[in-house]
């Protein structure tokens, strides 16, 4: 859960990125971050890449909820089964003090 959480932080901060890169000039100088320095680089190019890594992110989402979901789903499975074996158990204990 706390996976899905962050890739949903980063596509809102990779939104807020494309935003900001759509209101500049074609020929402002732009910036990417490698590592500890920043390089400069195209425009178009940042936008494609972040357009592809949003792209990723977003599928990444999608898996995550699922996986959440089946969890979510055996651990209800798992939790059925728990309480009719102390059911179970609890019907053969009344039944034996009689």
């Amino acid at each position: 859960m706390m996976q899905k959480q962050q890739v949903e932080i980063e596509i809102v901060e990779t939104d807020k990125a494309l935003e900001e890169l759509k209101k500049i000039g074609a020929q402002d100088p732009v910036y990417k971050s490698a590592g500890p320095i920043l390089i400069k680089a195209q425009k178009e190019d940042l936008i494609r890449e972040l357009g592809e890594k949003k792209e990723l992110s977003n599928t990444r989402v999608m898996v995550l909820a699922k996986q959440e979901t089946r969890v979510k789903d055996n651990l209800k499975e798992v939790e059925n089964k728990i309480n009719q074996m102390i059911r179970g158990a609890a019907g053969t204990t009344e039944h034996n003090s009689k």
